[in-house]
Parts: structure tokens; C-alpha cells; sequence
């Protein structure tokens, strides 16, 4: 496992370089859908990670977002993204990152089944953050071993989400962004799915939800996560899967708080008034007394 997160580091650390140069000098874009950005940095960065895998692991299938699709029966599969957060970077908004995931396959699995996450990287090439995790070896920034937050209170807690850049209108997040906000220290809309992953697990935020997510979006923040030690699943608490059009992922500590509201929104019942400041005190003294 040593060996594939040394060399997907090495590999985002390149793109990252690459994408460096493209956002400082600006890039042409272009939409793929009625929304949705692409950029000459995405097919540019996407290339560039296909022919290094190649190079390093030619047995490995690629599954990447701007289309790359190779070698998908093989062991071992790279999910990527090479450029989560591509609106963000268009605009000059400096919150985007590399990710590069790799799934181990056992013979003979099914088609539509998991196999097992064994390692992933999220690169920030602006902050020159890399976050990396090997399957049952933890999870590092920059080399360091990260754990998830403590924050045991959604009150007390700051969480994330994000919202799709096509069909916005038919979306219901804005919905539960109204009662995460009012229950919470806040909620962050940073526009990138992967960077959010990689900050809860490590514990820059205790919590994190989105719809209508890909593979290639969640697959290195899934592996992040449960190595520093958090939990992530789908809202109704079962296994988080890489078809999964829903994340949900929290220090823990929150998640039985969380993942009951949103039963609760789903099911239109016990939304009780958001609490007033006096009652978010009166709970935290509880707390700490408890």
C-alpha cells in the first residue's frame, strides 16, 4: 500500500503543479452540460494522470471524471478527479485539489460490488496540503498522522456541504442547509466536494453531507476519514458505497445526532423550534456537567 500512496502523491504533486500554472496564467472555459464547467486544465490534468498511472502500474484501470475509462476489470482501479472544484478554479476562488483513489478488487466480485479502498490522496496544490491514507495505516497531512475533531454536540459543531452545479432547482439541500445552519456552529459551502472529506478527517470540520456525488469525488475522502478514525455512510446510517449519490460523514461523535435529523426531514415529523441562544447554553452547561 506503501507504494501506491507514495506514487499517487508523487503524481498529484505534478498535476498540482500543472494546475499552479493554469490558474495563474487563466484558462478558456467551456460547459459540459447546462452548468456544469470544464476547463483546458481538467483534460490537461486527467492526461496527465492516466499516463503516469500507466506508467507506473500499466495492470491498474483508470475510472476518471472527464471521461478517462480503462482496464475497469482489472485488481486494482484508479478513481479520479483531477480537478474537484472546477467552478471554484474558473472564477479565481482558490479551494480545488487532485484526488486519486485506488480500489483492490478480489477475482470474481461482482460487477456492482465494492471492492476495498487501500488508498487515496486529496493534493491542495495552492496550500500545498496533501493528504494521504493506505487502508489500516492511518491518515497524514504533509507526513502527519490526523485524527477527526472532538466535537461531541451538533451545536457545537462546524459542518459542510455542497450543491450540485446542474438541476440546482430540483435539489432539497437548500432545505436541510436551513436546519444544519440554525442547529450548528455553521455550515461551509467551499465547492469542493474532496476537500471536505479531507477536512473532517482532520477534525477542520466535524461534519459533512452532500447529494448526487461521484465516485471520483468521494473514494480518496472515504478512505481519509475512516483512517482518522470518523464515519462515514449514507444519511440513513447504512454502508457508505462508491455509487452512493449521498455522503455523510462526521467525527462520529455527531453522527447519531445528525443522521436523526435528517430521518426526520425526510419523514416531515419532530422539527422542533430552532433552539435560542439561552437553550444552546443551557445544553452545553448539561453537557459538561454530564
Amino acid at each position: 500500500m506503501s507504494e501506491l500512496v507514495s506514487t499517487a502523491e508523487a503524481i498529484a504533486r505534478e498535476v498540482g503543479g500543472l494546475l499552479r500554472e493554469f490558474y495563474h496564467r487563466g484558462v478558456a472555459t467551456e460547459y459540459k452540460g447546462e452548468v456544469d464547467l470544464v476547463t483546458e486544465a481538467d483534460r490537461a490534468s486527467e492526461a496527465l494522470i492516466v499516463r503516469r498511472l500507466g506508467e507506473a502500474f500499466p495492470g491498474h484501470g483508470v475510472f476518471g471524471e472527464e471521461g478517462s475509462r480503462q482496464g475497469l476489470d482489472a485488481e486494482f482501479r484508479w478513481y479520479i478527479d483531477p480537478l474537484d472544484g472546477t467552478t471554484n478554479f474558473a472564477h479565481g476562488f482558490p479551494a480545488f485539489c487532485v484526488v486519486l483513489g485506488c480500489e483492490r478488487r478480489a477475482p470474481g466480485l461482482a460487477a456492482d460490488a465494492d471492492g476495498d479502498m487501500v488508498a487515496g490522496v486529496i493534493y491542495d496544490p495552492l496550500r500545498d496540503e496533501m493528504f494521504a491514507a493506505a487502508k489500516g495505516e492511518g491518515a497524514t497531512l504533509n507526513g502527519k498522522r490526523i485524527h477527526v475533531s472532538r466535537a461531541a454536540q451538533l451545536q457545537e459543531a462546524l459542518i459542510a456541504t455542497g450543491f450540485p452545479s446542474h438541476k440546482r432547482h430540483r435539489s432539497p439541500n437548500v432545505h436541510f442547509y436551513q436546519e444544519f445552519t440554525l442547529r450548528s456552529h455553521g455550515v461551509r459551502r467551499a465547492g469542493s466536494a474532496a476537500l471536505d472529506l479531507a477536512y473532517v478527517a482532520c477534525g477542520r470540520l466535524d461534519g459533512f453531507w452532500e447529494f448526487n456525488l461521484n465516485p471520483w469525488d468521494t473514494s480518496a475522502g472515504w478512505l481519509l476519514v475512516e483512517e482518522a478514525g470518523g464515519t462515514i455512510t449514507h444519511f440513513d446510517g447504512s454502508p457508505f458505497t462508491l455509487d452512493s449519490r449521498e455522503v455523510f460523514a462526521t467525527n462520529g461523535l455527531i453522527h447519531a445526532e445528525m443522521q436523526a435529523l435528517f430521518a426526520d426531514m425526510f419523514a416531515g415529523r419532530n422539527l422542533e423550534p430552532i433552539p435560542t441562544p439561552a437553550e444552546f447554553a443551557a445544553r452545553r452547561a448539561e453537557a459538561d456537567r454530564s
